[in-house]
Parts: C-alpha cells; structure tokens; sequence
C-alpha cells in the first residue's frame, strides 16, 4: 500500500475546519495523536498541543470545538482506513472464507505504519483505539452524535465483515454481535497483553490473539 495517491473522507460535521486543509491542521491531528497516547486522554489539553506546535489554544479550536470532537474524528479516520485496507486486502479474492480471515487479521493483528499517509503515525493511533476510544462514545451524548453520523464509519466496517459471516453460514444469528466481539475483544486482549498478562494469554511472536479470534469465528460459524 506504500506510496499510493490515497485520501480518507471524513464527515464533516467532525470538524470546525477540515484539518486536512492545512499544514497547522494536519500539525495538530499529528501531535495529537503522540499527545493522546504519550498523555492519556483526560491529560491531554488543547492548551498543551498548542504549546507543542507553537501555536496558541485558539488555533486548534478553529479546527476542533472540543477534544471529545477530535478524538471522534481520530477514530473515524481510523475505521476508514481500516475499511479501505478491508477492502485492497480482498481484491479479486473469490473465496468467503479467505476474505473473512483477511478481515479478522487486519481487525486483530498488531499495526504497521502505513505510509500512503504521510502525517498519521497509524501505530500511536492503534494504540489510542485499543485504550481511549471507548471515552468517545461511553458518553450521555452518544445517542444524538450516532444520528449525526459519528460513527458511521465503525457501524460500516462491522456490517461489511457480518456481510462475510452471512456469506459463509446464511442462518448464524449473531453476525454483528460476533464482529463486534472480536473488534473489542481483540482491543481488550492487546490492552492486557501489555497492562495486565494475567488476563491474556499473549505470547510475543506467536500471533495467539489472531488465532484465537480467527478460531473463535469459524468455529462459531461451523455448520451443525
């Protein structure tokens, strides 16, 4: 994917103005992605980017209305570039069940920087999903922001891999449920992997999140 003229498509009601527009806005949705992950969220503070950038407070509220704002737009470029890898990594595959592997790799393996983008370190943004992306929608405003559309983008990847799921067992249940699963599942498990062993069974270089999830799919797929 290295080099190719690609640009993600953002909702614009995430943004004051399109950070993309601009090389101060494509500043501040770098640094903020190395703050967020060096920091936490809840550290994290328009007034310290701005330090950071050399700018003031003011100017990254010109892009962003809050912090909440920009850590929604931080996962909808996540889930969009996570749609697009989906969909290079299933080009010309005709078999269901390789493309459902295909797309439970990319949902649970660990991140590579992908450098079509050159301002997006994909690795820290991985990093900010798997730990704070929840905070963007475990909120009292979550119902109003779902109907502006701010979360589209997830809501999207999880029915194109169910799609898959009805593809290779028609009569399963619970094909969002079990995307869903894995998605956040895989997150807890790499969360753990690093914070809390005793609660994974991960084990450097052996890909054990991929193939348990990938298991814990077919498995639940398996016609009886």
């Amino acid at each position: 994917m290295e080099n190719l003229p690609l640009h993600i498509i953002i909702n614009p009601d995430l943004y004051t103005k399109n950070p993309e527009s601009s090389v101060l806005g494509q500043k501040i949705v770098s640094k903020s992605i190395e703050m967020i992950n060096a920091l936490g969220f809840e550290d994290f503070t328009f007034k310290k980017l701005g330090l950071e950038i050399g700018s003031n407070e003011s100017s990254v509220y010109r892009y962003f209305e809050s912090k909440h704002a920009l850590l929604v737009y931080l996962i909808n470029w996540y889930w969009s570039w996570i749609e697009y890898k989906l969909v290079f990594s299933n080009l010309n595959v005709p078999s269901p069940d390789e493309r459902l592997t295909h797309a439970i790799l990319i949902l649970t393996a660990e991140i590579n920087e992908d450098h079509s983008f050159s301002y997006i370190n994909e690795v820290l943004l991985n990093k900010i999903i798997v730990s704070e992306s929840s905070k963007a929608y475990h909120t009292k405003a979550i119902d109003a922001e779902n109907e502006k559309g701010y979360y589209k983008t997830y809501k999207r990847v999880v029915q194109r891999i169910s799609d898959l799921v009805l593809e290779i067992n028609p009569k399963y249940e619970f094909p969002h449920m079990l995307i869903s699963t894995v998605i956040e599942g895989a997150h807890h498990q790499r969360y753990f992997s690093k914070h809390l062993p005793s609660l994974t069974d991960f084990e450097e270089g052996k890909n054990n999140i991929v193939r348990f999830y990938t298991n814990l799919v077919f498995n639940a797929l398996a016609k009886k």
